[in-house]
């Protein structure tokens, strides 16, 4: 049988194989405005971030023209001749112009969702 000292000894180079490693420090901050504004940009991805944004502005845009121009005139068969989407009322409610935006953003938001689907599925994002 093995006398404490060595099972002492043993425990501690198990315990030393077992901690971790500190981790390593950190890179030194960059020196000088442009270097500090390089690392700003990669750090918090801002031009990522401005693409995705103006993307979005777009996007917004072109579904709003898909509905105004494409699915309404579709809709205002149903209305009343000679009445517009945009202006129709329900009584003293004007509910034309917030269906519209209603209808906007679903389908916004269900493009946004394909996106972010298609991103997670292969991976992208």
């Amino acid at each position: 049988m093995q006398s404490n000292d060595e099972v002492l000894s043993e425990l501690r180079k198990i315990r030393e194989l077992l901690t971790q490693a500190p981790p390593p420090p950190p890179p030194p901050a960059p020196k000088g405005l442009s270097q500090e504004f390089k690392a700003f940009l990669s750090e918090y991805k801002v031009l990522g971030m401005a693409v995705a944004f103006i993307i979005g502005i777009y996007l917004g845009n072109v579904v709003k023209a898909l509905v105004s121009d494409l699915i309404l005139p579709v809709v205002s068969y149903a209305l009343p001749r000679g009445s517009n989407i945009n202006t129709y009322m329900v009584g003293p409610f004007g509910v034309g112009d917030f269906a519209n935006n209603v209808l906007t953003f679903v389908i916004v938001a269900f493009v946004i969702f394909m996106i972010v689907k298609a991103a997670t599925r292969y991976k992208i994002s």
